[in-house]
């Protein structure tokens, strides 16, 4: 694997913004999945606390499963707000997020960490309040934290994860539900799409508890 490291092309911060917003409302990674057609979605990672709910640009790293190495220095390059996004190939026998990496992150404003394969310190990280999705857990630190190795690693390059591509500066939104990603270049229209989510949504709610069927529900809205 080839050493990258790239900088990364951040969406506006309004139309980030826009996208927390989203967060006040039940499901905002349902939403958002919604409203791109079902596309965007991954599966399978738990938030350490189910009641996080994040929203913004993503810092991509990729790491070689035969070569797992420690992710801390893109720290140097990230900006508040920004979710850090690992793929390491859900690996289950080294931990390459922890404790000391939630404290820095909070300390740098990042919203979150996403990390396909397992964490550690999942206590600290709890009492930390910070954002962080993961697949599994264990002991094990990263070689890196022996040996102090940091190459090679890919920073700010498109990464897959659960089959999804995450390019650097795509906006993601995660939840106790999952993640949704959303591609930069069509951020602004899927953010009109989760609006009307919300509001055919609302109105759906309203209608159930006055007392409509479901079915003139599926009459009146085709799904729900």
């Amino acid at each position: 694997m080839e050493t990258v490291y790239n900088d990364v092309k951040r969406p506006s911060e309004a139309v980030v913004e826009e996208f927390r917003a989203v967060l006040r409302e039940y499901s905002p990674s349902c939403l958002v999945t919604d409203a791109q057609g079902r596309m965007g979605a991954i599966g399978g990672l738990l938030p350490v606390k189910p009641s996080h709910k994040i929203a913004g640009p993503a810092l991509t790293v990729n790491l070689s499963v035969d070569n797992l190495v420690d992710c801390m220095p893109l720290l140097a390059k990230a900006q508040p707000g920004d979710v850090i996004v690992v793929a390491c190939h859900q690996t289950a026998r080294t931990a390459m997020w922890g404790g000391l990496m939630s404290t820095l992150s909070l300390k740098a404003g990042i919203a979150g960490g996403i990390v396909d394969g397992a964490i550690r310190d999942v206590d600290e990280i709890r009492d930390l309040d910070f954002p962080v999705w993961y697949r599994s857990t264990v002991p094990r630190p990263s070689p890196s934290a022996e040996h102090n190795r940091t190459e090679p690693v890919q920073f700010n390059v498109p990464v897959v994860v659960d089959g999804q591509i995450i390019a650097p500066g795509d906006i993601v939104v995660a939840d106790e539900n999952g993640i949704a990603v959303v591609p930069a270049d069509s951020a602004e229209e899927a953010l009109e799409g989760a609006r009307r989510q919300i509001a055919k949504e609302r109105l759906i709610r309203e209608k159930i508890n006055s007392g409509a069927t479901l079915q003139q529900l599926l009459v009146e809205f085709g799904h729900l």
